[in-house]
């Protein structure tokens, strides 16, 4: 197109003062760039006319005329700068940037009745640039190559044709010492859209102490909706914001697409970042730890995007409050996992549990230590010293004994989960001295430190990191208590079918005392009919080892009646009333086996079958 006339410079200040939109109200009303081109360009001719004829001093310094006609002009500038950014400005499609059929591994967790409860935690959140496939790749590929947040996608947030408009009156604004001006209303407009955005991606604007004063299970929730806003904001809303003030500005005046970028984004920005922050120094405790890592990983993988859209110096103070949350998250989630050490080995209940079975505690500390491995490459980088097994503690508690030069070569992490499980054991086993039957407090060990093992063994990342070795150790004590159990059970048991006592030397009888024979039947009835009974209630909830634990018992107790009976029997039924003293066969022992450790009391007498 070739380039316009010349005007004069009174021609010029005609053409400035048709547009004076104080002048009359058709001017007020109509806008210069929503009509001909030629109008435009013959605007933009007119202002550069008295701008070269200002700086090129062939007016005088006194003429007020044409000072006021530039002004006049940058009113009107102005004027269509704020019209044309306010039409071509609308708050992202949040709803399409947002896919929530993604769940991470993360878990909310609460506790209910020593058991955690999991529910899916963080959504991807996916950015779709308006930009085309380019020739010769295919839609599939394009699609895959941008609807994604890990890295910075740039939308187009204004249409070509209107970023060259404001470009140009950008241009005059400036030169004509209006930048603070320009930079305003540029500012005010776009912090609009992105207050906008901000809302639909569910931003809040809230108060450090407003956050912390919310209950965690709320917080919970909202730290959800930060991690998927997040992404949005630094890696699609900020950096498009950046790349449109470049589109504009660059170029223009040292640093202004600099200024305009932070004078739109730097507000939003802050109270994007104070919600983490005041999740970060919030109170430190174990249902804390899972969503400070998740706030950390969203973070960390945010930084290096956060130092690329806040490059600037004036954008500096944005990077280090990013940093220094990052910092403080790592910090916390150090010191939860060292309140949850201590809270473990403290935690103060002696209330038995019913049957022995397993501890609300050990459930609640093995789920816990679970999803702390679900979380290895993460911790493994922030936990960089072993536990301290002694000096945090006061009063006069005992502590368990760990040799470190047994793990050697373990990462700290690693020395950290397995003194855990320690101090669980430890605490458990001065939970066993809460019950008055010996067996019954071998059980519960058995019961807790299988349940160990288990929770061990069904993670893959937990066993990894605890390693075969410990978990051996641990299978070893948790069949000791079970052996412990059978003695401190049955060796009393047992005891009665032992022949000595019954022999009476020097008699012309048969040579065994019937009436000691009678009281060793009605002993051995009495003592298993009570630990049928009592133990009947007594719980072992794996029913492997439930199964396991009854062959055992079985293997002893039913060899040993069948012999004792097999010797003893005629002597018993060769007197009065036989069925008062061998009450059971040894298949009634057998089935009264099975209703051992089922946790529910049974009937006061043996299921006997028909002699």
């Amino acid at each position: 197109m070739e380039p316009p006339e010349s005007i004069t410079l009174d021609a010029a200040e005609k053409i400035i003062l048709r547009w004076d939109s104080t002048a009359s109200e058709e001017t007020r009303d109509r806008l210069i760039f929503e009509g001909d081109r030629r109008e435009v360009d013959q605007y933009l001719q007119a202002v550069d006319e008295i701008q070269r004829s200002m700086s090129a001093a062939t007016i005088s310094d006194g003429d007020c005329k044409v000072n006021s006609t530039i002004q006049i002009a940058m009113a009107r500038l102005e004027d269509e700068f704020r019209s044309i950014l306010i039409s071509n400005t609308s708050p992202l499609e949040t709803d399409s940037l947002i896919d929530s059929s993604f769940s991470t591994h993360s878990s909310l967790i609460t506790e209910h009745s020593g058991e955690f409860e999991e529910y899916p935690e963080d959504e991807r959140v996916l950015g779709q640039v308006g930009e085309s496939p380019k020739a010769g790749e295919s839609s599939s590929r394009a699609s895959a190559s941008y609807r994604s947040t890990n890295s910075i996608r740039e939308l187009d947030l204004i249409p070509a044709e209107a970023i060259d408009d404001l470009r140009c009156i950008a241009e005059r604004m400036i030169s004509a010492g209006y930048l603070r001006e320009c930079v305003q209303v540029y500012g005010s407009v776009r912090k609009s859209a992105v207050d906008s955005s901000f809302r639909r991606l569910g931003v809040e604007n809230l108060s450090i102490g407003d956050i912390q004063r919310r209950e965690w299970d709320v917080l919970e929730v909202k730290i959800r909706r930060w991690i998927r806003a997040a992404k949005v904001c630094v890696r699609i809303l900020f950096a498009s914001e950046k790349r449109l003030c470049e589109q504009i500005f660059k170029g223009l005046d040292t640093a202004i697409d600099d200024a305009c970028f932070i004078e739109t984004v730097k507000g939003p920005a802050i109270q994007l970042f104070k919600f983490a922050e005041a999740i970060s120094i919030s109170r430190r405790t174990p249902e804390k730890l899972f969503k400070m890592l998740d706030l950390h990983d969203a973070l960390l993988d945010l930084l290096p995007d956060i130092d690329a859209v806040f490059e600037s110096e004036l954008s500096e103070s944005i990077r280090i409050q990013a940093a220094e949350i990052l910092s403080r998250l790592a910090e916390a989630a150090r010191g939860i996992l060292s309140e949850f050490e201590n809270a473990v080995l403290s935690e103060p209940s002696k209330v038995p549990v019913p049957g022995g079975t397993i501890h609300p505690l050990t459930r609640y500390v093995m789920n816990y230590i679970n999803l702390i491995s679900d979380y290895k490459q993460t911790l493994i980088e922030l936990i960089v010293s072993k536990p301290s097994t002694g000096s945090r503690y006061s009063g006069d508690q005992t502590m368990p004994d760990m040799d470190f030069a047994e793990f050697e070569g373990r990462t700290p992490l690693a020395l950290h989960l397995i003194w855990i499980i320690v101090i669980l054991q430890f605490n458990v086993e001065g939970k066993s001295k809460c019950y008055r039957d010996n067996a019954l407090a071998h059980l519960f060990i058995m019961n807790n430190v299988h349940y160990i093992v288990q929770k061990a063994k069904g993670s893959e990342e937990l066993r990894e990191i605890i390693g075969d070795d410990y978990l051996k150790k641990l299978t070893w004590k948790y069949q000791q208590a079970a052996t412990s159990y059978q003695r401190a059970t049955w060796v009393r048991v047992l005891y009665c079918l032992r022949d000595e006592g019954l022999h009476v030397s020097g008699s012309f009888s048969s040579g065994v005392s019937k009436s000691a024979l009678r009281e060793r039947f009605k002993a051995f009835n009495a003592m298993f009919e009570e630990v049928h009974r009592t133990q009947a209630m007594w719980h072992v909830p794996d029913s492997q080892l439930r199964e396991e634990l009854r062959i055992s018992i079985t293997e002893k107790l039913l060899p040993a009646y069948r012999s004792f009976l097999g010797r003893f029997r005629s002597h018993i039924e060769s007197g009065r009333h036989p069925e008062n003293y061998i009450k059971y066969s040894a298949d009634d022992l057998e089935t009264a086996v099975l209703d051992f450790f089922e946790g529910y009391p049974v009937s006061q007498h043996l299921r006997r079958r028909s002699q």
